[in-house]
This record gives C-alpha cells, sequence and structure tokens, in this order.
C-alpha cells in the first residue's frame, strides 16, 4: 500500500512539473534571437473590422479612431451595440462607424455579439474580418499586416495583445501587466519559433472571412477565443502568431474591475484545463494532429500564480514526507520544479519585463499569489460560467 501511494504521489508531482517545464521550454525559446518574418506579399485584400461593444461609450471614441485612419475605400468597420443602456451606438456613429444594435437579455455574451455582426457584414462579405475590442487601440500598421499575412498564410493570425498598467497603478497591477506580456508575448513568441501555433486571445484576430464556417460564434462560452482557436486547429487551421501588428489596452483602475476580469480568464481558462485538455490530448494524438497537441500543451500552462502556490503546496509536501519518511525522490522532483520556475521567470523578466517592473519588486510575486487563493477557492465552489463585462474606468 505504500509503495502505491509513492507511486501515485510521484506521478502528481510530474503531473505538476509538466506545465512549469513547457512553460521553461516556451521562454527560453522566446529568449533566442528573433528570426525575422517575411514580409507579407500579397495585395490588401477587403477589409471589415468588427467592434463588439457593450456600454463602452467612456472608450468606443478613442478605439475607432485609431482602426479608421487604417481602412481604404472599401473596408467596413462595423460596431455591434450589444445590449446597450448608454450613448455607445450614437457615439460610434459619430466616430463614422455603421453600427447595428443587437437586444436580447437571454443570450449575452460576446459571441453571441459577433455572430450577429458576421450576419449583418454578410450582404457585402469583406475577404478579411479582424475583430478589434471596443476598449483596445491598434498599433500602426494593424490592419494590413493582419489582413495581408492572414491571405498568405491561408490561417487565423492573432496579433500582439498586451494589456498595459494605467499611470500610478499599485504593485499588483503592474505584476499582472508582467504576467500578461509572459502569456501573450513570450510564450506564444516561443512556440511561434518551432513553427507552432497560438492561441486565440479575443482581440486583434483576423480570418479570412471563407473559414468562418468552421467554427461557431453564437455562444455564451465565458472563453470564446480559446475555443474559436482549438475549433480552427482541428480544422486544419491553426492560428498563426503575428508580433508585428500590436493591439493594446488597460488593466481596469477599479477593484472591483479588476477582480471581474481576473475572475472571468482565471476561471474559463481552468474549466478548459480541467474540462477539454483530457479529450484534446486523446483527439490529437488519435488523429495525428500535431499543432492542436502543442496548442493542449499550452493550454496546459496554468496562471503564473496558481502555478506558483500549486508549486510551493507540492513542495512543502514533499518535505514532510522526506522528514517523516526519508523518501527522497518526491523532494528532489519538487526541487527541480521549484528551481526552473524560478529560472524561467528570471528569463522572462530579463527579456521582456524589465521596461514593466523591477526586480525588487518581482520579488512581491509570491505574496500577490497568495492574494489570489480566494479567487481559485471561488473556482471550487462558486465558480463563474457566464459571461460578464469588466467596469470600466469613467472619464
Amino acid at each position: 500500500m505504500m509503495t502505491l501511494l509513492y507511486w501515485l504521489f510521484c506521478g502528481l508531482l510530474a503531473v505538476i512539473v509538466l506545465p512549469v517545464m513547457i512553460l521553461f521550454i516556451q521562454i527560453l525559446l522566446a529568449c533566442l534571437p528573433m528570426r525575422t518574418l517575411a514580409s507579407p506579399k500579397g495585395a490588401r485584400p477587403r477589409v471589415a473590422v468588427l467592434v463588439p461593444a457593450h456600454n463602452e461609450a467612456s472608450v468606443i471614441e478613442a478605439t475607432l479612431r485609431t482602426v479608421r485612419s487604417q481602412l481604404l475605400e472599401g473596408d467596413r468597420l462595423l460596431v455591434v451595440a450589444d445590449n446597450c443602456s448608454d450613448d455607445t451606438a450614437a457615439l460610434a456613429r459619430s466616430a463614422g462607424a455603421e453600427v447595428v444594435e443587437r437586444k436580447d437579455v437571454h443570450q449575452r455574451g460576446k459571441g453571441y455579439a459577433l455572430d450577429f455582426g458576421v450576419r449583418y457584414l454578410a450582404n457585402a462579405a469583406p475577404d478579411v474580418l479582424i475583430i478589434v475590442d471596443a476598449d483596445c487601440q491598434v498599433g500602426d500598421g494593424f490592419v494590413e499586416c493582419l489582413a495581408v499575412r492572414c491571405i498568405d498564410s491561408g490561417r487565423p493570425v492573432q496579433s500582439l495583445n498586451l494589456m498595459r498598467a494605467p499611470a500610478g497603478s499599485g504593485l499588483k497591477v503592474q505584476l499582472a501587466e508582467f504576467a500578461w506580456c509572459v502569456k501573450n508575448r513570450a510564450r506564444p513568441q516561443g512556440w511561434a519559433r518551432l513553427g507552432l501555433p497560438c492561441q486565440l486571445m479575443g482581440t486583434g484576430m483576423a480570418f479570412a472571412w471563407r473559414d468562418l464556417p468552421l467554427i461557431e460564434l453564437a455562444s455564451g462560452h465565458i472563453v470564446e477565443d480559446l475555443k474559436m482557436g482549438l475549433d480552427f486547429c482541428r480544422s486544419g487551421k491553426p492560428p498563426l502568431f503575428c508580433p508585428d501588428a500590436l493591439v493594446t489596452s488597460y488593466f481596469p483602475r477599479s477593484e472591483e474591475g479588476l477582480i471581474t476580469q481576473r475572475t472571468r480568464w482565471e476561471h474559463g481558462h481552468l474549466g478548459v484545463i480541467l474540462g477539454d485538455t483530457p479529450k484534446l490530448f486523446v483527439e490529437s494524438i488519435g488523429k495525428g494532429n500535431g499543432s492542436l497537441l502543442a496548442m493542449t500543451l499550452d493550454l496546459l500552462v496554468p496562471p503564473l500564480a496558481l502555478l506558483t502556490l500549486v508549486l510551493a503546496a507540492a513542495f512543502a509536501l514533499s518535505g514532510l514526507v522526506l522528514v517523516l519518511t526519508g523518501v527522497l525522490a518526491p523532494a528532489l522532483i519538487a526541487s527541480a520544479g521549484v528551481t526552473i520556475l524560478g529560472m524561467t521567470v528570471f528569463l522572462a523578466w530579463s527579456q521582456f519585463g524589465r521596461d514593466i517592473i523591477s526586480f525588487s519588486a518581482l520579488m512581491y510575486a509570491p505574496l500577490y499569489a497568495l492574494k489570489k487563493i480566494p479567487l481559485y477557492v471561488g473556482f471550487l465552489f462558486k465558480r463563474q460560467v457566464e459571461w460578464v463585462r469588466s467596469k470600466r474606468d469613467e472619464n
């Protein structure tokens, strides 16, 4: 019986360390010198930029300004004012966008708004559909880069999607910005060096119009972007990471907004990890779909704070086993995991995080992780399963 428990514990530790190894490989690859991507060669296709918006009056005009300046004759800019109770629709029209208003209190969520917008655009379908969230601003050359690369590659394309800490933000938001940079910049950049696909990130996404039937948009799924990326990958269209196109937004200033946003992302991600990754492993291996396997391995890496907490608990438990039984192997596995995670975070900070947070401030990350325990306890007992909009900052 003790032998069985020993092997089960070692197996559990190996499962915990696996995401650490995946993360380490991604960051190590991302730290290597960047290869220059070939410039897109095709002509600029006709584009529609779709902006789903729910009560975004405080930010919608700034978003539309950055997009409109990049559109050409024949392009379309459509805002779906979804269940809005503010001036989002009127402000979007005054900013020069087409606007369609959707009212359906029973089917709430970004996926339903996207589906509504796509069906509206079908009357004059573009070559490429680009999705931009209403609280984002796009960088120079964003539309052309995404559109041409989407057509040239024949695959969905994901831009570099970064979130910034507002000026004067505290340590917690700075740490969140660093974690976001690791997740959305370093990790997909590392995977891309091996020619592997990236997860879709919800904004800054480009799809060939002819590929849209491969996915189901009309969904209230809490992390609809993850689901879309996996569906495309199943259909032989693994998403391509395009760091040359940039879309940015800001973390909410309010504590309520931060909590809502973080809960939606992390509960959704954890739900997919626990509910879908076993099936995805079986499917990817059974069908020989290497791209789907790569996306599944990437999906297996939980948020940095949770990974730190789980690894710390495993390290403490393995130390207790060593003291009580003298068995060394579990402690060695857990110690290796802690060491590798520490090296990984340092590599990520040295390459991508120096402008975001100081190294001394980064040392407070374990305390930040401890403060997120209620969020993860909430996942076990009161999981968020429906889409909830984050509270925006008012002007």
